[in-house]
């Protein structure tokens, strides 16, 4: 397995470190490279918790910004081995994690290395499992061990954002909606109750469903509600007993938990409704000082992030936080990801300059 060469460019470290697998579950050996480089840095404080690695500088400056990105990607689909690939002239990274998130990834250890006295102190914070549930995410462990590794005046986050800033994120829930029938023989269907007939106006008020575009602190969130899978059957000659729908609602920031549980169950009224996983989301953050001081440096207009992303862990804490990153979010988890390797430049040129206060 390579060593990561912190010296070589970015797009060479996205091109590394996109072809060493890590797939949730499976971070390990990208943790202890990463682990290896940083702790050999005398100018960093270096801390592990299973597969997630801070690195911190303790120059005693008078705010500490926190920079993030997660390690680990969804399965590997026939793209890896990452490739160089042009589209209209414009040079690109094809592979799986060069848009979600080796690229922001790639960067951030770069920027850690070089970066040996900038204005304001930096966390770097390089975590497993931010693709799978969010009790399995390295910063949820880390939030329980060791909260105090989370002080820090502004945050951001490296998921993929085009280049440009988009502040805090929507909320993420997922539901169980049920419908119970009578199991039967098939030949005699009139003796039982199918539940996936029953299913029927669950999948109607989905369809039906308008959702909203709402405002949050002159960001406009865009809200959704699908149904992303669905089961139920017994065997071939028998009417079903039970069918589950999984809905998946991502709402505004606006909402808090109990405000996005309570439209779930207004929306399926009526029906069996359980509730499996939410998180809620990020209010933007952009009134901070250091959020503005940002902005204004990288030239970015700043826009709304409509996935859920970890900028929401931080503000929970009370610490502002946004999503800047290589990549087209659009094309995270694709099977043609692939990253402007001028993007990644950008977004080096855009953080050093603001850390570095050139």
């Amino acid at each position: 397995m390579p060593a990561l060469d912190l010296t070589a460019t970015s797009a060479d470290l996205t091109r590394t470190i996109c072809d060493i697998p890590s797939v949730s579950g499976d971070e390990t050996t990208l943790a202890d490279l990463i682990f290896a480089e940083v702790s050999a840095l005398p100018h960093l404080e270096v801390y592990r918790d299973g597969d997630t690695i801070v690195a911190r500088t303790t120059q005693g400056r008078a705010q500490r910004v926190a920079i993030a990105g997660h390690i680990d990607t969804v399965p590997i689909n026939g793209n890896v081995p990452t490739r160089d690939i042009e589209i209209d002239g414009e040079p690109f990274i094809w592979g799986r994690g060069t848009v979600d998130m080796k690229g922001g990834v790639a960067v951030q250890l770069k920027l850690a290395a070089e970066l040996v006295a900038p204005r304001v102190d930096i966390t770097w914070m390089w975590y497993d499992h931010e693709e799978v549930d969010a009790d399995l995410n390295g910063l949820t462990r880390l939030a329980r061990t060791r909260p105090d590794l989370f002080a820090a005046d502004f945050a951001i986050l490296g998921e993929p954002s085009n280049g440009e800033v988009e502040g805090g994120c929507n909320g993420n829930l997922r539901a169980i909606v049920r419908t119970h029938g009578v199991r039967s023989h098939s030949a005699r269907a009139w003796i039982g109750q199918n539940a996936i007939h029953s299913a029927a106006p669950v999948l109607a008020r989905l369809a039906e469903y308008r959702p909203r575009d709402v405002p949050v602190e002159g960001l406009v969130y865009r809200e959704g509600l699908n149904a992303v899978r669905i089961s139920g059957g017994v065997a071939g000659n028998v009417i079903p007993d039970l069918c589950e729908i999984e809905v998946n609602y991502r709402f505004a920031p606006s909402r808090d938990a109990a405000e996005a549980e309570q439209h779930m169950r207004d929306v399926f009224a009526g029906f069996d409704v359980e509730i499996v996983d939410l998180a809620v989301g990020a209010r933007p953050g952009l009134d901070a000082p250091l959020a503005q001081e940002f902005v204004a440096a990288v030239g970015a207009e700043p826009r709304p992030k409509y996935g859920w992303t970890d900028v929401a862990r931080f503000s929970a804490l009370g610490v502002p936080a946004v999503n800047y990153g290589p990549g087209d979010p659009h094309l995270a988890h694709h099977d043609e990801e692939r990253v402007p390797v001028g993007q990644i430049d950008a977004v080096e040129r855009g953080l050093r300059a603001w850390l570095s206060g050139s």
